[in-house]
């Protein structure tokens, strides 16, 4: 369950390679192509690596987008690839019934200290880096429930690189990382204590969370995705129970482009969450802690 594939070359840096892409969770074309490639490249970042160049995939239904269209997806993923000084140097595309795209990428990581999952410990403190609520927001914005303040709010956040937060995972003493993306918080979290032999903890009043994502959630407005994961972490996951359905969703949110969540030494946690704060990341919030335990096994505290 990486977030992507890490080769060890005989010489030179380690390399790490990941595929990603989606299709269209808001209006703007430029958007969307800047959504998909910081979806892209999270997974690098997720490893401690940096993205160096990119293939682009995309696949579209032929008249009904228009070319004009396709150029400003495809201007609005290169000018977010440049500002993370990753070069996007081809591609391929085919007719598709669905619109999507996204990238396939290969970036440089130190392999032996590269933020695979299997490296936590017992103890070790969770802290997460983006709130959650992306995928009820994009849920509420393909029915104009989502106002045009909040959906400014979710996008900016999604076009977000994780580029900063993991440059900081590297210096900062972090063991074992993953991005939060389709699986949601439970999802990405039952991975990571599954991959490192341990049990976690969180309290759901300390996950950060977009402040109008419960109210969507209490009205019904949640993608199959996020309903999907919830029932994906059940059988491993026990809810105190104050710990509300609605809740219970927002933490299984699948979420496109979000933060990385982050397995750190206690001792470390406070000169993380200060060099994340310091470096204006959007969030750098200290969620739960691993525990001894059976793997992958979780807690969710009121």
């Amino acid at each position: 369950m990486e977030d992507a594939a890490l080769l060890r070359p005989e010489s030179g840096p380690g390399l790490v390679f990941t595929v990603d892409f989606i299709t269209p969770i808001v209006d703007s074309p430029e958007d969307f192509g800047a959504i998909a490639v910081a979806n892209a490249l999270s997974d690098v970042y997720a490893m401690g690596g940096v993205p160096q160049v990119a293939l682009a995939i995309c696949g579209f239904p032929g008249d009904p987008v228009p070319k004009e269209v396709l150029g400003r997806i495809f201007r609005g993923g290169r000018d977010k690839a440049a500002e993370a000084g990753c070069a996007i140097v081809g591609g391929h595309t085919v007719i598709d019934p669905e619109l999507k795209y996204g990238l396939c990428v290969v970036g440089s990581v130190d392999a032996d200290r590269a933020l695979t999952q299997d490296r936590a410990r017992p103890g070790d403190r969770l802290v997460l880096t983006k709130p959650l609520g992306t995928g009820i927001a994009a849920q509420a914005i393909k029915t104009d429930r989502l106002s045009a303040t909040d959906t400014e709010r979710v996008v900016a956040s999604m076009k977000e690189l994780n580029r900063e937060a993991g440059r900081i995972a590297m210096q900062s003493g972090v063991r074992a990382a993953t991005d939060v993306t389709g699986f949601g918080l439970l999802g990405h979290l039952h991975h990571l204590a599954a991959a490192s032999g341990c049990s976690a903890r969180i309290g759901a009043a300390s996950v950060p969370v977009f402040d109008f994502t419960h109210d969507l959630a209490r009205q019904g407005v949640v993608p199959g995705g996020t309903a999907k994961n919830l029932a994906y972490v059940a059988d491993t996951s026990e809810f105190d129970a104050a710990v509300d359905e609605p809740t219970r969703l927002v933490l299984a949110d699948a979420q496109t482009s979000g933060g990385l969540l982050l397995a750190v030494d206690p001792a470390d946690e406070a000169n993380l969450v200060a060099a994340l704060e310091a470096a204006g990341v959007p969030v750098a919030a200290s969620i739960g802690e691993f525990e001894e335990g059976d793997p992958g096994r979780l807690r969710i505290e009121a």
